[in-house]
């Protein structure tokens, strides 16, 4: 086996993370994917201190992602936006998916696809189990 040279490599920039977000995304089952009609994915170094304050986070570290939005099962989506209402939103923390991923033995791309079935799924309303088996689709 060989060895990578890390040398000369850098951390993967917003760019880079949403890249990876993005051909996830494109890997979901279309089903899955037509459910997310209107939903904006992004990708910001950390969560804002408002976000970190809501979700009781004792470090901007704590959270990976996160869904903001009304779900599907509140009678959400694109096409029920009110006046001055913000689409559904995914958002990725890139730099507490950074942190997790060098603390544990699994890809990026695996991370950044765990991350977005996850916080899609609280959009759509499902159980940890269906994420599991779309996440398994995308990852096959």
């Amino acid at each position: 086996m060989s060895q990578t040279d890390w040398s000369g490599r850098k951390a993967p920039d917003l760019a880079a993370i949403e890249t990876l977000a993005e051909a996830a995304f494109a890997r979901l089952p279309e089903g899955f994917r037509a459910l997310c009609d209107g939903v904006v994915i992004r990708v910001e170094d950390f969560p804002d201190d408002e976000t970190l304050q809501e979700m009781g986070c004792e470090s901007e570290f704590d959270l990976l992602g996160l869904f903001r939005g009304t779900g599907l099962a509140q009678g959400g989506g694109a096409l029920h936006l009110a006046t001055g209402q913000f689409p559904n939103m995914v958002w990725l923390y890139r730099r507490p998916l950074l942190d997790y991923w060098a603390e544990h033995d699994e890809t990026l791309d695996h991370l950044v696809t765990h991350v977005l079935v996850h916080e899609i799924g609280h959009h759509v309303g499902l159980s940890d189990d269906d994420m599991a088996a779309i996440e398994a689709v995308a990852e096959a």
